[in-house]
């Protein structure tokens, strides 16, 4: 096999995540984190809690919980975030990235390191670098 083969070459979490996440206290409202979100250009955001990230929103969450449950807009993020965070390190390999979103049904996963929000993989990013190399 060729060297440059993604399959035999490993690719680490670091080197595709985004760097660009949104993160907001748990107590701020559902339609600032939509602006945040629509200003920044992005589709979810990391909810923290005493400076800890403990939930993610995404813009499903929005679709799913505040129109199906018609929760008002100014309900806290606390309330419709997905909790608790699935995530991973920077310094795992992609294939455990894909295989914990494939199996825990998740599209977004918060990179944390040192208890610290680093970055977010998305299967988006996975399908791209997949499909450049």
């Amino acid at each position: 096999m060729n060297s440059s083969d993604p399959i035999q070459q490993k690719t680490w979490v670091k080197q595709i995540m985004s760097t660009s996440v949104l993160s907001v206290d748990s107590s701020v409202t559902a339609t600032n984190a939509a602006k945040m979100m629509e200003d920044a250009g992005v589709g979810s955001v990391v909810v923290l809690e005493n400076n800890l990230p403990v939930g993610i929103i995404t813009d499903r969450d929005f679709a799913i919980k505040i129109t199906a449950h018609s929760y008002p807009i100014d309900t806290p993020v606390r309330r419709i975030m997905s909790s608790p965070l699935i995530s991973i390190d920077p310094n795992s390999d992609l294939w455990i990235a894909s295989d914990l979103m494939s199996t825990r049904n998740v599209r977004k996963l918060p990179v944390i390191e040192d208890d610290k929000v680093v970055g977010i993989l998305t299967s988006s990013d996975l399908v791209k670098h997949i499909a450049d190399h």
